[in-house]
């Protein structure tokens, strides 16, 4: 019985098991991502009041990138697959450059960027808690 948060880290599963947690968790975002930019593609939401046709070019190419992107990330995620990570992270640099270095084609996000920065920062953290309960096993 949990009567202390000593108790409560104590009874936690291992490290590795709430990293997969923590990469799956990602992956249902990125699939809610991807679904959403699908839904612009094919005429069934719009973005800002733009339809995807009526949309720059630099906009679209974006979009179709970003669709494909998340989807692919999200299942290498799910499936916890190192390319998974790879390209998840990628998909976050992706979208950090576009917000900061492209920002006049699309626009500022900071919230969007710190949000990037912060599930990566805690990605490093899960990884670093696993390979130092690993080594604590092992050695």
């Amino acid at each position: 019985m949990i009567t202390s948060f000593q108790d409560l880290i104590e009874s936690r599963p291992p490290w590795s098991t709430v990293l997969i947690w923590y990469l799956r968790l990602i992956a249902i975002i990125l699939i809610g991502g991807g679904v959403i930019y699908w839904a612009r593609i094919i005429g069934i939401v719009e973005w800002r009041g733009l339809w995807f046709w009526d949309m720059p070019v630099s906009m679209q190419g974006a979009i179709v990138f970003f669709a494909v992107l998340d989807l692919v990330a999200a299942t290498g995620l799910w499936l916890t697959v190192s390319w998974g990570t790879v390209m998840w992270i990628f998909r976050c640099l992706c979208q950090i450059v576009m917000h900061t270095a492209f920002s006049d084609l699309y626009g500022r996000r900071p919230y969007e960027i710190s949000f990037y920065l912060l599930t990566i920062a805690i990605y490093g953290l899960l990884v670093y808690l696993m390979e130092k309960e690993n080594r604590a096993e092992t050695g």
